[in-house]
């Protein structure tokens, strides 16, 4: 199988269109009529994760986060992302990345979560039509605590901490989320009356400005996403079977903590 025909069964179901303005998502570095000897999945494409692939003798490199966002005047070695554009090409690696337009799609990284949490009747925050769109918004088939819901996001999530804006007082029963950097839906969440919003990163002053009127819980950017390499390797399994798929044993999280 080559590696164009992997990349167009992704596409058929993450289609590129369904990507936000700001975005980079697809072909990052690489040819697609190579044949396939493997694809590495993973959230970040790193130095490592480029070494890892040729260890495993994948040349094809599945990402979430698109290794390029702006144009590059030059690719030296100065920085990451030249060093592994040049190793990539040295040996014969093909990049692509999938970003916001998994994230869009009816099935794709937003749905994961709500189905992880089990919500029901669910529905994106900004429509694009068809089930695709932009975070989901659901129902908890019961309505629980606020203390009972961070316990069950943070041992889900293997978090140590979660960030939250206080408590509400509340029971909470309509959920609304986005993996990753969601903020900027929380104007949407609240309007179609969630009572919690949860994000990967949401922002100091955000925290203040919905004060009382919604529950935010803030995991972090990498542990929100964390499944998508699940879930990349569920849907390959399926649209290209015989593929030799590899998850990551590189953890990428530039973000630590002191515990």
């Amino acid at each position: 199988m080559t590696i164009g025909k992997i990349i167009d069964a992704l596409e058929g179901f993450a289609p590129l269109p369904l990507q936000d303005d700001f975005d980079n998502s697809g072909l990052q570095v690489g040819l697609t009529e190579t044949e396939a000897t493997g694809a590495l999945l993973c959230l970040d494409v790193t130095e490592a994760v480029v070494k890892e692939a040729i260890a495993t003798g994948c040349n094809l490199i599945i990402s979430h986060h698109p290794l390029l966002f702006s144009p590059l005047k030059s690719i030296t070695n100065t920085n990451y992302i030249g060093r592994c554009v040049i190793e990539a090409i040295k040996n014969n690696i093909t990049i692509y990345s999938a970003h916001t337009n998994l994230d869009n799609a009816a099935e794709g990284v937003n749905k994961q979560i709500a189905n992880l949490l089990g919500l029901v009747n669910t529905k994106p925050l900004q429509d694009k039509g068809n089930g695709n769109g932009a975070g989901i918004i659901g129902d908890l088939p019961n309505s629980i605590s606020e203390q009972q819901l961070l316990k069950q996001l943070q041992e889900l999530f293997k978090v140590p901490a979660i960030k939250h804006n206080g408590e509400l007082g509340r029971s909470i029963s309509k959920v609304a989320l986005c993996g990753g950097s969601g903020a900027f839906l929380i104007p949407d969440a609240v309007a179609m009356g969630a009572d919690i919003f949860i994000t990967g990163e949401i922002g100091y002053h955000r925290m203040f400005d919905y004060d009382g009127r919604i529950k935010l819980a803030e995991l972090g950017h990498y542990e929100s996403e964390q499944f998508t390499i699940e879930l990349l390797y569920n849907k390959l399994n399926t649209l290209c079977k015989g593929l030799k798929l590899v998850k990551t044993n590189v953890k990428t999280n530039p973000v630590n903590y002191w515990i």
